[in-house]
């Protein structure tokens, strides 16, 4: 097993791709995650946090779309389009740095 800060950071990364190409942010970190968890050192841990990241935003974002409604769901939806701007890049950063990232309100899908 070896150790590559490198991919583990593109793969927080890549979760930005949904604001580029509209979808891609749960895609590409998974399948970096399931190819390479075997192969390097802490991958595993780091792609769960970010599988489970990206899947509780988009169930929270199917909640926020029907109280769109009543006008709280846009406020919801404009938070979660913040923090998934956001914690992608403050956990590359701490992955960087060897640090063990963690992602606010995310819900435990693959433990």
């Amino acid at each position: 097993m070896r150790q590559d800060n490198q991919l583990i950071v593109l793969t927080h990364l890549s979760q930005l791709l949904t604001f580029i190409t509209g979808f891609g942010g749960l895609i590409v970190p998974l399948v970096i995650w399931a190819t390479q968890k075997e192969n390097v050192y802490r991958m595993d841990q780091e792609g769960k946090n970010i599988v489970n990241f990206q899947l509780s935003l988009l169930v929270y974002a199917l909640i926020c779309v029907p109280l769109v409604f009543v006008l709280i769901g846009i406020f919801g939806l404009i938070a979660l389009c913040i923090l998934s701007f956001i914690f992608p890049i403050i956990n590359a950063i701490r992955a960087s740095h060897g640090e063990t990232p963690r992602y606010p309100l995310s819900l435990n899908f693959i433990s």
